[in-house]
């Protein structure tokens, strides 16, 4: 191999020894050995101490033409770093943009140091935690302890002032609520922030009439908590129990603002407004729940025994227990309509027992009922309040399985066209032919499902989808009459291949198979596209691509398996080599020129012309090496 480089080389340079040095070198470069010698011998020093493990592995650092490659591969090792870039967060996030070397350059030896950071250059800004107040005198070493990354130190304010803490932990970790980095000491809190927010009088009150120690958490937040001994010595007594907010504000303790209209679910109306309290609150206010049914007080007012229930509001009002209005039926689940209202209570009532009378109409109707019971008890479906015999657009079909549409739904169809028995009417049968077996001209032979082709509008008029089937009609298929391809009642047996009504069409006699779709399509039948390259293992590329089919395909009935695939069959003519390279004009040429030879590189062919051939080819060095102009 070196010596066939050094020839080429010396025609080409005109100096053996310059050819076999470049020619040693180049065949030198190839192994990764000689290449990693390079390496190491163009490096401009020794590596930190840190990264002395990869000094023989220069990859993990570079990539090899790529220096913006670099910064990819120090924030794989330095994960840290690489995730503050990416979010951009911390220093190296919030930094201008700009490669690592920039300040952390390398090869200065075992003890170089290539961080470099000054402490009182350094803009804190740039940090996730920029300094404020008393913060920007603090020296460093105060929060970043020694031994630890700068980006390890705490944030937190109870970090560093856990010691300040004078409520010991009771009011958790958030220092900032009330602290600020002006001053420690200085605090100032918004109660409005808390559980409690100051209104009224508690906005003048002083922090140690309610806060007693340093525990703040433990600060009771009800009335009663701070004014117990006011409700005992001049108030209730703790009669009306612990709620003070139910009756008094914060503007005021002696006023009372309860409304017992606005502020409870039981607004005082009629005679209940002049009630005193203590009639129905016997025990302590609000520590028992008290009952808001009527029954709970006038128990002892009810004549009917608990037979009607105890909602004594349905006939009774506040205003007069004794005075009982005339019941609103409509507020029932059973509301008068139609004859039904002037019925007689006890046509329905039978006893005091009100909410025992039946809603169903079968329950008083019964005898009236000609269907036997076979259509249930629902006979609101059919009949009205208003007339018993009256059906006629009371019943909806449209409740049932079968919908009444179009010529069905016309007046002149009745009922008993269908329904043969008034007891019977649910046995209907719903399939087309019940009714139309003596339209159906087809005798059967398609089944029974004739809305597949007829509707609901007119008989005589099909309305069958082609689209539905496996053979959809387009093109010059659409304007086709259904006889030309369904010679028999018997639809379902047209055949789909295209042979069985263009036999006389096909030029191929049958030799290119019944699937004629693969050229041709329903627009026209002269009109085909044949896609070679995905339907064939003989691609269609370079100076093929574009023939006429008939320099290969000789005739139009020639069986395309019989076609040879082998450019020899084709280019025997083109062959100089008159046969003494074989039959394989592939190994050497391509397609987009025959006299073009392809060039051997280990990766695809390029189509260009070289002196390399196939292995077990042997040709003189000097058919393929140029001339010199001597």
């Amino acid at each position: 191999m070196t010596q066939w480089l050094s020839l080429i080389l010396f025609r080409q340079f005109g100096n053996w020894r310059a050819g076999l040095i470049l020619a040693s070198g180049l065949l030198l470069c190839a192994t990764g050995a000689w290449s990693q010698g390079i390496e190491s011998v163009v490096a401009p020093g020794k590596l930190i101490q840190g990264h002395a493990k990869w000094e023989d592995d220069c990859k993990q650092c570079h990539v090899k033409f790529d220096r913006k490659a670099q910064d990819g591969l120090c924030m794989d090792c330095h994960k840290e770093v690489g995730a503050d870039v990416r979010a951009k967060s911390g220093f190296h996030g919030k930094s201008k943009p700009q490669a690592c070397r920039t300040c952390h350059t390398e090869h200065k030896g075992r003890e170089g140091r290539i961080v470099q950071l000054d402490q009182k250059q350094f803009d804190h800004a740039l940090s996730d935690f920029a300094l404020r107040g008393k913060h920007q005198k603090t020296e460093c070493v105060k929060c970043h302890l020694a031994g630890k990354k700068y980006r390890a130190a705490a944030q937190e304010c109870n970090a560093c002032h856990k010691k300040d803490d004078v409520h010991k932990g009771a009011l958790g970790v958030k220092c900032a609520s009330c602290h600020n980095e002006n001053g420690w000491k200085e605090a100032k809190f918004d109660h409005d922030t808390a559980r409690f927010q100051l209104t009224g009088k508690h906005v003048d009150v002083k922090c140690a009439d309610c806060h007693k120690n340093t525990n703040y958490r433990e600060t009771p937040r009800t009335c009663f908590g701070c004014h117990q001994k006011v409700d005992e010595q001049k108030g209730h007594k703790g009669q009306f129990g612990e709620k003070c907010e139910t009756c008094h504000g914060t503007k005021l303790w002696k006023n009372s603002i309860f409304n017992h209209d606005t502020d409870t679910k039981y607004a005082l109306r009629g005679k209940h407004g002049s009630t005193k309290c203590v009639s129905c609150h016997s025990g302590k206010l609000y520590s028992v729940k008290l009952a808001k049914e009527c029954y709970a007080c006038h128990k002892k007012d009810d004549k009917h025994k608990e037979s009607l229930g105890k909602d004594c509001a349905a006939c009774h009002t506040e205003k007069n227990w004794k005075e009982s209005p005339k019941f609103d039926h409509a507020t029932s689940s059973f509301p008068l309509l139609g004859k039904h209202a002037k019925t007689e209570c006890k046509e329905c009532h039978k006893s005091t027992m009100f909410k025992e009378a039946p809603k169903e109409c079968l329950g008083c109707h019964k005898k009236d009922d000609k269907h036997n019971a076979t259509l249930g008890e629902k006979c609101a479906d059919c009949h009205t309040e208003k007339e018993w015999k009256a059906t006629q657009g009371r019943f909806s079909h449209d409740r049932t399985k079968f919908v009444l549409r179009n010529a069905h739904a016309r007046a002149t169809v009745k009922c008993d066209a269908c329904h043969k028995d008034l007891s019977s009417f649910r046995k209907t049968p719903l399939d087309c032919l019940n009714c139309h077996k003596k339209d159906d001209k087809h005798e059967g032979q398609l089944g029974q499902q004739c809305d597949k082709c007829h509707g609901d509008r007119d008989w005589k008029v099909p309305q069958f989808d082609h689209g539905l089937t496996r053979f959809p009609l387009l093109g010059k298929h659409a304007p086709l009459e259904c006889v030309k391809c369904h010679s028999g009642a018997r639809f379902k047996d047209a055949r789909i291949a295209c042979v069985a009504c263009h036999v006389k069409d096909d030029k191929h006699k049958k030799t290119l198979g019944p699937d004629c779709g693969q050229c041709h399509n329903a627009r026209s039948w002269k009109d085909w596209n044949y896609d070679h390259d995905t339907r064939t293992k003989f691609a269609l590329d370079g100076k093929h691509k574009g023939k006429a089919c008939a320099l290969c395909h000789t005739t139009p009935t020639e069986n395309r398996v019989a076609v040879s695939a082998q450019c020899f069959s084709c280019h025997r003519k083109d062959d100089i080599h008159e046969g003494g390279f074989g039959r394989q004009c592939q190994q050497c040429h391509v397609t987009s020129s025959f006299r073009t030879l392809k060039q051997k590189t280990g990766r695809q062919d390029s189509g260009t012309s070289s002196t390399v051939l196939p292995p077990g080819i042997s040709v003189r060095l000097s058919q393929l090496l140029p001339r010199s102009p001597s």
